[in-house]
């Protein structure tokens, strides 16, 4: 039995990659959701972001899921097909 290793490491590293930038997609998601509901510190109700800015968090977090999603149902496929 004959091991290709430079197939192997080529292997490892973009699983190493792909696994690290979609760890930090679903990080990024995260945060963009937490700006919803974290104080803005300032005088007032504190109820989170202002109109605009919750709009685009939430736009952006739902993004950022939408690509982990896409992600995993593309590495499914490949697994299947």
């Amino acid at each position: 039995m004959k091991i290709d290793w430079a197939a192997l490491a080529s292997v490892f590293g973009v699983s190493l990659v792909i696994t690290v930038a979609l760890v930090g997609v679903f990080t990024l998601g995260i945060v963009a959701l937490s700006k919803l509901s974290a104080p803005t510190g300032g005088s007032g109700s504190g109820s989170g972001a202002s109109g605009g800015t919750a709009a685009l968090a939430r736009t952006s977090a739902y993004a950022c899921f939408a690509a982990c999603a896409a992600a995993v149902s593309y590495g499914i496929y490949l697994i299947v097909a």
